[in-house]
């Protein structure tokens, strides 16, 4: 079934061809200048290179996998000299019956029954051309399997990443949600306008992050719905001053990382503090690079608390796990200061 609908298999059954045939070739001209009779020569090839490959496959697809796979190293030698040993005596009737009775023209003497000198050089012959096709096969195994874990560790990467990013939402909606049931209780008039923000953001969230990159542009209007919603909500108590510098066109970022940081300073910045809260928002753009930075100030609670991250829930350590996954080592460089109960988080990372 694998040899008749597998097309990798095909294309590895001609190159299994296109081996054994150059191989022939070779040997039947090495050993006709040899001997100086190529008719000879191809007689002999005709007659061994059925042994050869049959030795080799024998090898290959049943000795290695039942007997070394399993550790049954002693069995496994005696199978193959055991192998060799019948396909030489094949080999020497076959010769002596169809060819010639000089069964052994390149040797020392001439011979017309098996001996141990014919024997054991006939051996090492067919071990030498065993242990070559061996040697190509464990290569292209070794190949195809450092394939398969790269597909593999890409795959679990590729997947750990989307949970990461799926985190994010429930975490994210679920603050919103609890803001909008505040109003909701309160009667406030805000509520629709607050809604429809939601809205945008929902969309962007759960459509436009799907990729593993989306554009900065993109991303940066997904934090300005984000701070419209927080300013309906929070009136004249906020001040957010927020600054673009640079190029950000044809810039790209992993999606909700910016914003992660947006949406844990409002939890932790305005939510956990009274009166009125300022929160700065820097991006700057230069070459392939953008400088991000945001400070707001250290829950109340807290204030005098050095570890800031510690309170951070999920959102901060989901980022530093995306990015690891998600980005090189020299690609990005993220920091946290808080001092005189500003906390802020400075971020440095590729765009281009």
């Amino acid at each position: 079934m694998i040899l008749n609908t597998s097309k990798l298999y095909r294309i590895q059954l001609q190159y299994h061809i296109i081996f054994w045939l150059t191989y022939f070739v070779f040997n039947t001209f090495r050993w006709g200048s040899y001997f100086n009779d190529y008719g000879y020569s191809l007689k002999t090839n005709l007659l061994g290179f059925p042994i050869h490959m049959a030795l080799c496959y024998l090898n290959i697809f049943v000795l290695m996998p039942n007997l070394i796979y399993k550790k049954k190293y002693l069995l496994y030698v005696i199978a193959v000299l055991s192998a060799i040993f019948i396909m030489v005596v094949l080999k020497f009737n076959l010769t002596y019956i169809l060819i010639t009775h000089n069964v052994w023209p390149e040797g020392p003497e001439t011979i017309d029954k098996l001996s141990l000198n014919y024997t054991i050089d006939m051996m090492m012959g067919e071990l030498y051309v065993m242990t070559f096709v061996t040697a190509i096969k464990i290569t292209f195994d070794f190949l195809k399997e450092q394939k398969r874990v790269t597909d593999l560790e890409k795959s679990q990467l590729e997947t750990e990443l989307l949970f990461l990013k799926s985190q994010i939402s429930p975490h994210f909606f679920f603050n919103t949600l609890n803001n909008i049931y505040s109003l909701s209780v309160e009667k406030s008039n805000k509520t629709p306008k607050i809604v429809l923000k939601l809205s945008e953001l929902m969309r962007y969230m759960l459509y436009d992050t799907r990729t593993q990159k989306q554009s900065l542009e993109n991303e940066i209007l997904c934090i300005q719905n984000y701070l419209d919603l927080e300013r309906i909500r929070n009136d004249d108590r906020l001040e957010v001053n927020m600054s673009v510098s640079g190029d950000i066109h044809d810039k790209e970022i992993s999606p909700i990382i910016l914003l992660t940081f947006i949406e844990n300073a409002f939890k932790h910045g305005v939510n956990k503090n009274t009166g009125k809260v300022k929160i700065d928002i820097r991006f700057k753009v230069k070459e392939d690079f953008l400088y991000f930075t945001i400070s707001n100030p250290t829950p109340e609670i807290t204030a005098h608390t050095d570890n800031f991250n510690k309170s951070s829930g999920i959102g901060i350590e989901n980022v530093k796990k995306r990015l690891e996954l998600g980005y090189n080592k020299d690609d990005y460089k993220l920091s946290f200061k808080n001092k005189n109960n500003i906390f802020v988080v400075k971020l440095i990372i590729k765009v281009s």
